[in-house]
């Protein structure tokens, strides 16, 4: 899992990867830190090509604004540098691994 610093390191991220998984939270969100190591695992075995990014929105408020997240957690999903998919707040594992599945076949 990348961490991002900036603005530019997000865009770069999503530029030289088929495939990311953009995780936007905040120290003081509680729910965000039950759902990170969940969502860490499910990349890790079951799409390992998928890079992962995480986005502190108190750190580096411009990258969540760019992107419209308002709320903790957000998700999102790019594919080849567009956005595929958005989850906020309340997010299946379930439905979030068929969502990714689709596109990683197709790409991996």
């Amino acid at each position: 899992m990348q961490n991002i610093g900036s603005l530019t390191d997000f865009e770069q991220l999503i530029e030289i990867n088929d495939m990311v998984l953009a995780y936007f939270s905040h120290d003081r969100c509680s729910v965000c830190k039950v759902l990170l190591p969940k969502v860490k695992a499910l990349l890790k075995s079951d799409f390992p090509k998928v890079k992962m990014a995480y986005c502190n929105i108190e750190q580096v408020p411009e990258t969540a604004a760019q992107n419209s997240v308002f709320t903790a957690p957000t998700l999102l999903i790019f594919v080849q540098g567009k956005e595929y998919m958005r989850y906020s707040r309340n997010i299946g594992l379930d439905q979030l691994a068929q969502t990714i599945a689709r596109p990683y076949e197709m790409l991996f």
